[in-house]
């Protein structure tokens, strides 16, 4: 009966578009990631050799975070959020972020006939942008660095609280990103078990803890709708693609 109903059910158009943009609507993020529908607890794993530039992408997911629609009738195209970058690789370069940051405030804030003249000519000493506008991004902006396992579990058990204080001031997150999430895979498997702090805890393993991660992951998606970004290094050729000299 309820089948039946649904398909005699008629609306009209205002009715449509009102259900369909009540829906949340993808995530539209600068390429490569453009091609893939991305939307609210959604998971998505970057996988690549070391030198692909992966750690690129999810600064520039960041920024698209952080960067507002619109800021004083400057159009910038970013969703006006809070961003949580987890750093497992501790490489990450915050004045690297930091330029990339104000070279899109300066990009946004030009015409698209002058973007085409002065391109690439723009010099870190030259760069024009809003400093309220830039301040107002890194304040976004959320970084942890992670040593070993036990810090990031410890990191993802206390992202809730962390989200629910942002949510208090009016922030909210909608980008949680990881990168090189695999980082401390071999340092892992190197011992036999990883015994936890405290003498009446059971030792975990590899597989534990790596359940354990996905778990957490799993639990933040639920509460909270944003989107995770993971990298993760490949040490070994894909034969494949060797074969195919991609």
């Amino acid at each position: 009966m309820e089948a039946k109903g649904w398909i005699s059910g008629d609306e009209s158009a205002k009715e449509m578009l009102g259900r369909v943009l009540s829906r949340a609507r993808p995530f539209l993020l600068l390429p490569p990631l453009h091609r893939v529908p991305l939307r609210p607890r959604n998971v998505l794993e970057i996988v690549g050799p070391s030198p692909s530039a992966k750690t690129h992408l999810l600064i520039q997911a960041a920024l698209t975070c952080v960067l507002p629609v619109d800021w004083n009738g400057v159009h910038y195209g970013g969703f006006d959020g809070f961003a949580i970058f987890i750093d497992l690789d501790c490489r990450f370069d915050i004045f690297r972020f930091s330029h990339l940051l104000k070279l899109r405030l300066a990009s946004g804030s030009v015409s698209e006939i002058d973007r085409e003249q002065n391109n690439n000519t723009i010099k870190r000493s030259s760069i024009a942008y809003d400093e309220e506008l830039y301040t107002l991004c890194m304040r976004r902006f959320s970084y942890v660095r992670c040593y070993d396992s036990f810090e990031f579990l410890a990191t993802l058990k206390t992202l809730h609280y962390r989200i629910q204080k942002e949510k208090a001031y009016g922030n909210c997150v909608h980008m949680l990103l990881i990168d090189s999430i695999g980082a401390f895979h071999w340092i892992d498997r190197a011992s036999t078990c990883l015994p936890l702090r405290g003498s009446n805890r059971k030792s975990h393993s590899v597989q534990t803890v790596l359940e354990t991660v996905v778990q957490e992951i799993r639990k933040l998606l639920l509460l909270h709708p944003m989107l995770a970004i993971a990298t993760k290094a490949t040490l070994f050729g894909n034969r494949a693609m060797n074969e195919a000299k991609w």
